[in-house]
């Protein structure tokens, strides 16, 4: 059969595919997506070393001065790295999925009977699996440095839920810029200009009320600032309701925008 009928069919072919069989492709792609971590670990540095050069860069050569303390520090900024940590990850996907079309994997895929949508929610559960790990580093590298969790384990693991539920909305903004840019160097450039300002313009590394009005008034719009600001409160304590719904409108809206125009976008491109 040919390329053009297989492109014919395609669309039809989607419609008949039904949920459970949609789970069963995307649990597939989700193991070939691991498995192709653990062929080539080094895809994990990331998620391996960021948190760590993050924590230590900013504790111990910006803490003394922001907060006057390393101490207070830590528990100030380690808390928002989650949520930094999980951008980071999540917008390194598109490079991934650029690059899988221009060595041909995308072209395996588009003449298999699978649901279009179990590409990228491949993608999108194999990423949770790196953020997991990634954030299970984070949280005992800073308990080796002395991090105190003042609440208790199941906050932690709201601030972790959290967090990946706020970078896999993300990933879908990110899997939308590797569907769109020609080529992966694009999707690192226009990936730096959406991770700068909201990691900086946010009360993750530094708090606001030294800005500037106008940085202020950006960083108070930031979701990541609410984000940090949740994680914060989870792990520290302290009033939860204004910022956790904030992440969650947030992450829901980004998500209902981004995850239809990537599919959309994938469905025409393949």
């Amino acid at each position: 059969m040919s390329t053009a009928t297989l492109t014919t069919l395609r669309p039809e072919a989607d419609r008949r595919i039904g949920l459970t069989a949609t789970l069963r492709h995307v649990g597939a792609l989700t193991r070939r997506n691991l498995m192709r971590i653990k062929a080539d670990p080094e895809s994990m540095a990331d998620a391996l070393i960021l948190p760590v050069v993050f924590t230590v860069l900013f504790v111990y050569v910006f803490g003394g001065a922001v907060s006057g303390s390393q101490q207070e520090y830590k528990q100030y900024m380690i808390p928002g790295l989650l949520g930094s940590t999980g951008l980071n990850l999540a917008m390194a996907v598109g490079t991934g999925i650029n690059t899988d079309f221009s060595t041909g994997v995308m072209d395996r895929f588009r003449t298999l009977p699978i649901g279009r949508s179990a590409v990228l929610l491949g993608k999108l559960m194999a990423e949770a699996c790196r953020s997991l790990i990634s954030f299970a580093i984070l949280i005992g590298f800073a308990l080796l440095l002395g991090l105190q969790i003042k609440t208790g384990p199941l906050q932690v693991l709201a601030a972790v839920g959290l967090s990946l539920l706020f970078g896999l909305s993300l990933t879908w903004v990110s899997m939308l810029l590797g569907l769109a840019m020609r080529s992966a160097q694009a999707v690192q450039g226009v990936t730096m200009l959406v991770i700068m300002p909201l990691q900086f313009g946010s009360s993750i590394f530094a708090p606001t009320r030294s800005m500037p009005g106008w940085l202020q008034a950006f960083t108070r719009h930031n979701p990541l600032t609410n984000l940090a600001d949740a994680c914060r409160s989870l792990i520290n304590g302290g009033p939860l309701a204004h910022s956790v719904t904030t992440v969650l409108i947030w992450s829901v809206a980004i998500t209902a925008v981004a995850a239809p125009l990537a599919v959309a976008r994938y469905r025409k491109r393949t």
